[in-house]
């Protein structure tokens, strides 16, 4: 009897079936016949390796858990705690503030007469207009129309993802002309590089040093009434000049956190909202960490500023919001994709009072 399958399956069998008469042959033929019903079980060439490998990898990828959260940048915007926005006015070139300015004429300036005084002073009002420049803000949502539909699958929005990131950009942009202005520079300033704010350095402690880091509680609470006395009287002791918002670097609002026994077993910043000078006056002072007082001030040093928010002594306008103005097809890039214009509209920074305001550097 001829072997199946030739001399393929020899080095398998067991050491010893391979002789010579019928007892040999039979046990090959039984031993060849099992290996022939196996063959033909198996799928032909590697099917069965391939199947293997394939699925494994199908079940590598089907088995992973997906987080679906997309994580965004970290950043800060704190525009909305420092600032009073004023939304609205449609487009325009400039917006303007209204003051007025009064006078007596006469010599007896306050009017009080005696029996025999025939003089009467007469009151005269001298209006003024200040304007403000506005800007326009601008950016282009661009959706590759292919990279859209193989979003589609996941699936995601890209439309969504940069409408996100158009908005983080607006949020950054009013951050920006808030605390530096437009373009960081004095002629359009923000709210920590005014020159006509009146600016100082604070005192030195005890150790010597201005670093609120060398000072104790008491002389870091002078630090804070001197800004208040300085609004104060600015604005000829009318209590609505007086600082009502502190800003102050994070390091220095860090060790305001620490528990110090000259301040009673309270955090310094528990004793200073406590025992401030516009305590006693009716003034609420928040006292808030920025990053834009870190090198604000001269000679790149820490400043702290101090200033009445409220909507009559600063603001800042936004006279046209951030819109989703047209989408337009834009065949000329590669696959052709959407284009999405969004515009808005901001002005600058307006110390309507700047009495109500003051620097103080060296922290």
């Amino acid at each position: 009897m001829e072997p199946l399958f030739g001399n393929t399956f020899d080095k398998y069998l067991p050491a010893g079936v391979l002789g010579n008469g019928p007892k040999a042959q039979m046990a090959l033929d039984a031993q060849l016949s099992q290996m022939k019903m196996l063959r033909d079980a198996m799928p032909r060439g590697f099917a069965l390796d391939a199947s293997v490998g394939g699925g494994q990898a199908f079940l590598v990828g089907e088995l992973e858990k997906r987080d679906p959260k997309v994580r965004e940048p970290l950043t800060s915007i704190t525009y909305p705690r420092d600032m009073e926005i004023m939304e609205g006015g449609g487009w325009n070139d400039y917006t303007s503030n209204m003051y007025v300015d009064y006078a007596i004429s006469g010599p007896n300036g306050y009017g009080i007469q005696a029996n025999n005084t025939t003089t009467i002073p007469i009151v005269q009002a001298n209006l003024l207009k200040d304007l403000y420049q506005l800007f326009p803000w601008g950016n282009i949502l661009h959706i590759n129309f292919i990279d859209m539909k193989k979003l589609e699958q996941v699936p995601r929005s890209l439309d969504d993802i940069l409408d996100k990131g158009i908005k983080l950009n607006w949020n950054k942009s009013l951050d920006q002309i808030t605390y530096m202005g437009p373009f960081n520079n004095t002629a359009f300033p923000g709210l920590l590089n005014n020159t006509n704010v009146t600016e100082y350095t604070v005192a030195p402690g005890a150790d010597g040093g201005t670093a609120w880091s060398t000072k104790t509680p008491m002389e870091i609470l002078n630090d804070v009434n001197t800004i208040q006395v300085n609004t104060w009287a600015a604005g000829n002791y009318d209590v609505t000049s007086m600082a009502n918002h502190i800003l102050v670097p994070p390091a220095d609002y860090a060790l305001l956190l620490q528990v110090n026994s000259q301040a009673g077993n309270v955090s310094i910043l528990t004793y200073l909202l406590e025992n401030n000078l516009g305590k006693t006056q009716g003034v609420d002072l928040k006292i808030f960490p920025s990053r834009w007082c870190i090198g604000a001030g001269a000679s790149a040093t820490n400043r702290m500023i101090g200033y009445v928010k409220d909507s009559n002594r600063i603001q800042l306008d936004v006279t046209v919001p951030i819109q989703r103005i047209m989408t337009v097809p834009n065949i000329g890039q590669g696959g052709g994709a959407y284009d999405t214009l969004y515009q808005g509209q901001i002005g600058v920074v307006k110390f309507l009072y700047l009495q109500a305001a003051t620097y103080a550097d060296g922290l």
